[in-house]
């Protein structure tokens, strides 16, 4: 019958041990889209850092490793869909906690159209229908339909996302693999069109370039680590709730940095630093560019990489997003009607529909109206990524603040480390708001209000989150009213 009476009735839950430890391991290395994120920040990185290209992607893991744990500690005391939203509401009080579950669904929500075209766009490529991706029309509508799909398949159950991310994980690490071996060996060898670069173990020095330098390369660096928390999202539905999602997500960006090292490492060897900071402005095209100089009529095994990496993000993306959205309605924070469960599916049919449908509006509004402004969009993201990271590393803190001086294990691992996590995305996110200003930094190239369009975009995202808030909080008080969820902190005792 209606939503309400769904979410209300005693049956109405995710499905329990839907998903075992090596399925939300998987969810969170796809929803962090491996190749894909490669593909868009390695030319840049490059363009900024030279060689020094994998020592940024060293330090910018350890803010997500700090972040990573203070997720996994937060879920063993509240092992709750909501991740963000829950915690820093139950550490910080309602008003953050609804800002930080805002912040984490916008995220899902504005990107998965972007996701969905590169995944569109690499599959016809490497199919060989190159002619399509010169059709808007044809991109366009077949993303809006490859988004609907992933939604339908997150709909029809857990258990099915979690097989189709086991295909799509296994196809796009054997292709990046492949890729990454004949890349460095041709390197190493000198049989490249680029002459080739010899790898050396200055090459993991962050600093190599300077101070400048990496703090812009740090930025792209983080946003090639985003999206490892989704096997936290499936805490709910995962065997060991409390320990093995946490581990998941801990494990996943340890995985994620032995990738990003090693194909940045054979990339860099093979197309050296000039080529690729002088094709920067191709991103996620450089490696549809190198593909074939790398692997002549082979070079769709890394078109396949960055299409499967893409197309598997698409639908591990809508996962945070939709059941951040339950966790919010089940405590009146958004309208009831977002925590209706599928009684067939045990699984958040209502919200994911919205966040595939506000996804789908966003991606054709914005796109039909400029490529670049789309572009600009998912800069802007940089903004409400560092902000929720850096509120639940605070959020740690400040949930086991009894515990910290209990021994030197807590107060380094729920005190130090996660506020340490935190500071270092407070700063990119002060960072960010000094670069995402520059009209120079924009993709459109033209300013908004006085400044870059990115920074619009980020700041404007926040600011319709906070009337949202402010109206919701007017319609409905209830979630501000209920002491009894925000106040209570279990196991930060």
């Amino acid at each position: 019958m209606t939503a309400t009476r769904n979410a209300a009735s005693p049956e109405a839950t995710l499905r329990p041990d839907a998903v075992g430890f090596l399925d939300t391991l998987v969810i969170g290395l796809a929803a962090t889209s491996p190749a894909y994120s490669l593909a868009a920040v390695l030319g840049p990185v490059v363009a900024l850092v030279g060689v020094h290209a994998p020592g940024v992607l060293l330090a910018s893991f350890v803010p997500m490793l700090l972040i990573a744990g203070a997720f996994a500690a937060l879920n063993r005391a509240d092992p709750d869909c909501g991740t963000t939203f829950s915690w820093v509401t139950r550490a910080m009080g309602p008003w953050a906690g609804w800002i930080g579950g805002w912040a984490i669904t916008m995220t899902g929500v504005l990107v998965l159209g972007s996701l969905s075209e590169v995944g569109v766009r690499f599959t016809l490529m490497a199919v060989g229908l190159d002619g399509w991706t010169e059709s808007t029309p044809a991109v366009m509508g077949l993303t809006v339909a490859l988004i609907v799909l992933m939604a339908w398949i997150c709909v029809r159950g857990t258990e099915v996302s979690a097989r189709l991310q086991n295909g799509l994980i296994l196809a796009q690490t054997v292709a990046l693999a492949v890729f990454a071996v004949v890349a460095i060996t041709r390197g190493i060898s000198g049989d490249t069109p680029f002459g080739g670069l010899t790898p050396a173990w200055d090459w993991l020095d962050p600093f190599g370039s300077g101070g400048a330098a990496l703090n812009a390369g740090l930025l792209l660096g983080v946003f090639a680590y985003w999206g490892w928390e989704s096997a936290v999202n499936l805490t709910e539905e995962t065997t060991n709730s409390r320990t093995a999602p946490g581990w998941a997500a801990v494990l996943s960006t340890v995985v994620l940095l032995l990738t990003y090292l090693g194909v940045a490492t054979a990339v860099v060897s093979f197309a050296g630093t000039g080529w690729l900071a002088g094709n920067a402005d191709e991103e996620e095209a450089v490696f549809a560019l190198l593909s074939e100089r790398t692997l002549g009529g082979w070079d769709w095994v890394v078109l396949l990489a960055v299409a499967t990496s893409a197309i598997a993000s698409t639908q591990t993306t809508i996962i945070p997003a939709s059941r951040t959205a339950l966790s919010m309605a089940r405590r009146a924070a958004l309208p009831r009607r977002f925590a209706s469960i599928s009684a067939t599916h045990r699984t958040p049919d209502v919200s994911t529909w919205w966040v595939a449908a506000v996804g789908i509006a966003w991606y054709v509004g914005v796109g039909l109206i400029s490529e670049n402004a789309l572009y600009d969009s998912i800069t802007g993201l940089s903004l409400l990524i560092a902000l929720y990271y850096a509120l639940t590393g605070l959020a740690c803190a400040l949930y086991f603040r009894r515990r910290l001086l209990r021994s030197v294990r807590n107060f380094l691992l729920l005190g130090v480390g996660p506020l340490a996590g935190a500071a270092m995305l407070g700063w990119l996110l002060v960072l960010s708001v000094r670069d995402l200003a520059d009209v120079e930094n924009s993709y459109t190239g033209q300013a908004w209000l006085g400044v870059g369009p990115p920074l619009v975009i980020g700041v404007g995202v926040l600011a319709a989150g906070v009337v949202l808030m402010l109206w919701w909080r007017r319609r409905d008080s209830a979630f501000w009213r209920d002491s009894a969820f925000w106040r209570e902190r279990p196991g930060a005792g």
